[in-house]
């Protein structure tokens, strides 16, 4: 589908719901509204803030002006609850009337605990989330929503500690696990494939990079578990992970956090927040980091700084845009060096060795990336927002891999230059809004997605790092290279000349409409949505043309005031570039998504829980030709289903839990050749389980004091290359412990986290059949980092 005709038929779909709105709102005659405005406390609207009736399925967002509404509420009292993440939270009790609004004063939300007349300020729930991004573009709360989505938070970042996305950040969510990596780019996967990172709303996936987000920009990260069609449907039906930055929040505040821990680890942040103008029309927020990080193997390490302001500017009352900018460096040891190889098997080397030598040069990275967001209310029920982003990513450096390796341990390595650059071009346009005809509330959502995506690198040159002389031995380590062995890459060219046909690149566009019908005064709630996408892929010269239409249906039903169940269907696909041995190009693969669920939420919304069951099917999946194992067939086809748990939020005033169980089923159910229908799909673990218990005292002589204890557990895991004849293919159980102690007051905080704390040798990997060995990675022995904050 062309550009031209897409923006056509967006601008007349636009301009049809701009309209629309401007119909009456019909309240039955047992129901009222409430509307109101929240301010901070220098009496500037917050936008964003989070309005919901306790016990109840009604809430909403307020927009730019600080104002919100909640239609069709059945007559009564209720209480009124109003929170922002980084705010407090207020509750106040009202009263709303047949076919009557009801006005609420307006209310100051702050950081400071200022009580109103017959408002009261709760604590701050530190694990629990209600309600999506707006990066997210969905407007419905988490428990109403037809989808497995959970929320990790800043707070929970803070308390576990975790530095980057290659950290424990999958230990908070079912089913989630850090497959290997090359320490600079995060692969997450998640019911039986790898998920896409998003950021801030923006498919930023990529083979290689962008490099891992640095969690001092980081707001929260949202994983949506299946396709979600008004997000996308050019990837892995398994899910993506959204990685929303901070925004200014027109509060003027700062934090300042330094680090040191184990493996001469180093780092500094600051993060400042405030009013440029006191007017509140121009915001800012600033986000620096340093970190100097070394490794408990030798000549490894990964020294990174970071560099993200953000400005907002408000047009109007209805208009803002807001500008953002990150750059991230990172240099770090020659890639590779975290895998181990040896002949025997699993575990012939201690965990802090490395292949690495302390004389080959460094991999520098340089990630630049780019927002500008504009956001206009087109009237209280109705919001238009459009975004741009680009992101540039250059890698100058190597990586380290191995020929073969002997039974006396000899090695026999090579170093790879691995030259690279990343480079992504995206826009959106989309509108959400509420229309109300009779007893039933249109939550429309439509948009329109364009993204260009390239990436090129220059994997032609390689050294050996052996001659008959020099054979690195892993009984007999010498980690210094002889001059004469040292490589000498040829960077005299372009990146672009030399890379040749390795280029992967994708081109696409979507359009796409979503109406969430809200029947018996919300209380049901039917989704019905389509997304047309057209994609052109390349990758190593050979490329595809596709569009493909996919449609979602969902189903919501809020069985009381604190449950809902619901279903889902959902569609994506992924296309897939190459022919087979006749020359016939290759299909897309097509995924399926059966999903259902149960939600709840305990003890006034201070807890919640989500119960999923699912079955993801994906059809055309290549695989190798028997008769030329040069070339691939398309014949293939994977089931992956499953059962997840998750559980967050405050149990007990100051114990705070985060707990999560998943098994996951992922097999080859049709495949060219018949012993492998039945096989295991590489790279899963049947039963993963995580959970992470804090408790802080709230008053008493030791008030402000908390405790943190947490495990990791993965059974019956698998390696990337599974034999189902081999027990080999098994990796052993996964458990690991970790914890913390820590001490607050409203100014300084103070933690000492210690993970792995049973010292146990945790590792991923597999055989390796194309070179008859074993390749693993170990992960750190037990170590500790402490820290102090300081906030202003």
């Amino acid at each position: 589908m062309q550009y031209k005709s897409l923006l056509i038929f967006l601008a007349a779909l636009l301009l049809w719901l701009s309209v629309k709105p401007t119909a009456s709102i019909a309240q039955s005659s047992t129901t009222g509204a409430i509307a109101g405005k929240v301010n901070d406390r220098n009496g500037q609207p917050i936008p964003q803030v989070n309005v919901r009736l306790s016990n109840t399925q009604f809430g909403t967002l307020t927009n730019e002006q600080g104002l919100y509404q909640l239609n069709n509420v059945p007559a009564g009292t209720y209480t009124l609850l109003i929170s922002r993440m980084g705010h407090g939270r207020l509750q106040q009790s009202i009263t709303v009337r047949a076919n009557e609004t009801t006005q609420v004063t307006d209310l100051a939300l702050n950081e400071s605990a200022q009580n109103l007349d017959e408002v009261t300020v709760e604590g701050k729930n530190p694990y629990k989330a209600d309600l999506p991004s707006y990066s997210l573009r969905v407007k419905t709360p988490l428990i109403e929503l037809p989808q497995n989505v959970q929320v990790v938070n800043r707070q929970l970042l803070a308390d576990q500690q975790i530095f980057d996305m290659l950290e424990g950040v999958s230990r908070n969510i079912s089913g989630v696990t850090k497959q290997e990596h090359w320490d600079n780019y995060a692969r997450l996967n998640m019911r039986g494939s790898r998920i896409a990172p998003f950021r801030n709303g923006m498919n930023v996936q990529s083979t290689w990079g962008p490099l891992a987000e640095d969690m001092s920009m980081v707001e929260r990260i949202e994983f949506v578990k299946g396709p979600a069609g008004f997000m996308m449907a050019n990837g892995e039906p398994s899910g993506f992970y959204n990685v929303v930055t901070k925004k200014p929040t027109g509060v003027t505040k700062g934090e300042a956090t330094m680090t040191m821990g184990s493996f001469d680890t180093y780092r500094a942040t600051l993060d400042l927040d405030g009013q440029l103008k006191q007017d509140g029309s121009l915001l800012y927020r600033l986000n620096v980091m340093g970190q100097a990080k070394g490794s408990f193997r030798e000549f490894e390490y990964n020294n990174r700084y970071t560099i993200a302001p953000v400005l907002k500017y408000k047009l109007s009352e209805q208009t803002s845009i807001t500008a953002e900018y990150t750059y991230q460096f990172s240099q770090m040891s020659a890639i590779g060096s975290a895998y181990l190889f040896a002949q025997p098997g699993f575990l012939q080397l201690p965990r802090n060795a490395t292949t690495a030598s302390a004389n080959l040069d460094p991999t520098n990275i340089n990630d630049h990336s780019s927002f500008i967001i504009l956001e206009h209310q087109i009237s209280p029920n109705w919001k238009l927002t459009g975004q741009i982003a680009y992101f540039n990513y250059k890698q100058i450096g190597s990586s380290l891999w191995a020929d073969s390796a002997k039974a006396n341990g000899d090695l026999y390595r090579y170093v790879g230059i691995w030259d690279a650059s990343n480079e992504g071009k995206f826009g959106q346009l989309f509108v959400n809004g509420d229309v109300t005809t009779g007893p039933i509330t249109h939550r429309i959502l439509a948009g329109l997605d364009l993204g260009n995506k390239k990436y090129i690198a220059d994997w032609g040159q390689s050294f050996p790092l052996y001659d008959s002389t020099t054979v690195f031995n892993i009984y007999r380590l010498n980690y210094y290279l002889p001059a004469n062995l040292l490589p000498r890459f040829d960077r005299s060219t372009s990146l672009r000349y030399r890379a040749g046909a390795n280029v992967l690149s994708q081109s696409y566009s979507g359009i796409y409409v979503q109406d969430e019908l809200r029947f018996w005064q919300d209380r049901i709630r039917l989704t019905l949505a389509g997304r047309l996408t057209s994609s052109k892929d390349s990758q190593y010269g050979a490329g595809t043309n596709e569009t493909v239409f996919t449609p979602r249906v969902g189903i919501s039903g809020s069985i009381n005031k604190q449950t809902s169940v619901y279903a889902l269907y959902d569609q994506a696909f992924v296309p897939q570039s190459g022919v087979d041995a006749r020359g016939n190009a290759f299909r897309p693969i097509t995924g399926d998504n059966l999903e259902a669920g149960l939600k709840r939420e305990w003890a006034g919304g201070r807890w919640q829980s989500t119960l999923s069951v699912y079955q993801i099917t994906k059809n055309n999946v290549l695989t190798t030709d028997p008769s030329n194992p040069n070339f691939s067939v398309q014949l293939g086809q994977t089931r992956t289903s499953g059962v997840e748990f998750d559980l967050q939020g405050e149990l007990l005033p100051g114990l705070s839990l985060v707990a999560n169980y998943a098994y996951t089923d992922s097999k080859i159910t049709k495949d060219t050749r018949s012993e492998n229908v039945g096989q295991y799909v590489p790279g899963f673990a049947k039963h993963v389980t995580n959970a992470w218990l804090s408790y802080r005292l709230r008053q008493g002589a030791l008030q402000g004091a908390g405790l943190s204890l947490g495990y990791q557990g993965q059974l019956e895991r698998f390696g990337w290359f599974v034999d189902p004849t081999s027990n080999e293919s098994n990796l052993p159980d996964y458990f690991r412990a970790d914890g913390a102690v820590s001490w607050q007051n409203k100014r300084v905080s103070v933690a000492l986290n210690v993970n792995n704390i049973l010292n146990a040798y945790l590792y991923s990997g597999a055989p390796y059949p194309y070179a008859g060995y074993y390749y693993w990675q170990a992960e750190a022995p037990r170590n500790f980092r402490l820290s102090m904050a300081y906030r202003f």
